[in-house]
């Protein structure tokens, strides 16, 4: 018997998330663990009228492209995807794997090779999203793998993200995202007017201008579930230093309490309880990967545990994360990277977040409504 959930979910992202119109044409990405989602979202895209394509990718093809490619295919672009790019109205991402560890044992410097390679698509993609001319959202279907990672059984975890997401029986996901729409807008209108964040918690003590970038809402138009508010911090002035008590992944791999120390804005010394060959890699990619491309709050307080999966970690209320690497120019970002790498401050028991000298965040909170402090300044 299929699940109601996931037809609501396939809805939610053709017809609010993307905004599909007739005549348009969506791409849907996954693995074919996602047959389910892939198959009602393109049934959604289908009945508002656009043209729905499907590019499905075998699991377990990754490993073998870093056991076995030679340096030339390891970082070979096809013609094909650089002329989808520019085609594509929509593309809709569904992580799904069956196995999130798969490439924990690959050699870290061809792994960085192989995510730079890419940079020029993406790159790509994100200018004519910036433009207004493309869509994307990035989801997640829930499988036994991730279930495992989060330390749930597959129900409870399947429970877990359409409740996230707000897709379950009885629920009107629209209105509710136009909701937390509204809510997070107001905050990001805010936080536009500061010049400082200092940030402060355990071990943590970091400095971020954010002068003249603007800050925006996550409210499910890229991600499903959301609930953030970001901006791009300005390249050459983070300052001091910070520790990320949630472990910090990337590609399924897991690199634990990692440290970073800034100065003029670059990190000049990191290190981790593991994997430090693996983070310094990361950090080595480009000229850019040093360099945090992001800076952001998470508000979606439905989000409460850590479940090694950045899609909700990132989200959880109460947590600040930021980014190395690429920024977003849509913000006034300008830095260029392969990289963006999120990583997750808990704040929810000790952390303070400062605006321009003046406490606007206190365990997992802002003290006030939106419009209020910068009111009282």
């Amino acid at each position: 018997m299929s699940d109601p959930r996931v037809a609501k979910l396939g809805d939610l992202l053709v017809n609010y998330s993307l905004g599909l119109q007739p005549g348009q044409l969506l791409r849907i990405d996954a693995g074919t663990v996602a047959a389910p989602l892939v198959t009602e979202s393109y049934r959604a895209a289908l009945r508002a009228g656009a043209h729905a394509r499907t590019r499905i990718e075998v699991e377990g093809l990754d490993v073998i492209s870093m056991a076995e490619s030679n340096d030339e295919q390891l970082v070979f672009v096809s013609e094909v995807d650089r002329f989808e790019v520019e085609q594509v109205d929509a593309v809709m991402t569904i992580w799904a794997d069956r196995n999130t560890r798969a490439l924990s044992q690959a050699d870290p410097t061809r792994v960085s090779r192989r995510i730079a390679s890419r940079r020029e698509l993406t790159k790509r993609l994100w200018e004519r999203i910036d433009a207004g001319d493309a869509a994307w959202v990035g989801t997640r279907f829930p499988t036994e793998a991730h279930a495992q990672d989060a330390e749930m059984s597959l129900s409870e975890y399947e429970d877990f993200v359409y409740a996230a997401c707000h897709v379950r029986e009885g629920e009107d996901p629209v209105a509710h995202w136009q909701q937390v729409s509204a809510e997070l807008n107001a905050r990001a209108q805010e936080l536009a007017g500061f010049r400082e964040l200092r940030i402060v918690g355990p071990d943590t003590d970091l400095r971020v201008n954010v002068a003249g970038r603007k800050w925006l809402a996550a409210d499910g138009k890229l991600n499903m579930p959301d609930g953030e508010i970001f901006t791009s911090p300005v390249e050459t002035e983070t300052e001091g230093e910070i520790r990320f008590s949630f472990p910090a992944i990337f590609h399924g791999r897991g690199v634990e309490d990692v440290r970073l120390r800034f100065e003029g804005g670059r990190v000049v010394d990191a290190e981790a309880k593991n994997a430090s060959d693996y983070l310094h890699s990361l950090l080595d990619m480009d000229a850019g990967a040093k360099i945090l491309g992001e800076v952001a709050f998470g508000l979606n307080y439905e989000i409460d545990r850590f479940t090694r999966d950045i899609l909700f970690d990132e989200k959880i209320g109460g947590t600040l994360h930021v980014a190395l690497g690429s920024s977003f120019r849509k913000l006034g970002g300008e830095n260029d990277s392969g990289l963006h790498w999120d990583m997750i401050c808990d704040l929810r028991a000790e952390g303070e977040v400062y605006a321009d000298g003046e406490l606007v965040w206190k365990a997992g909170r802002f003290l006030h409504e939106p419009g209020l402090v910068a009111a009282a300044s």
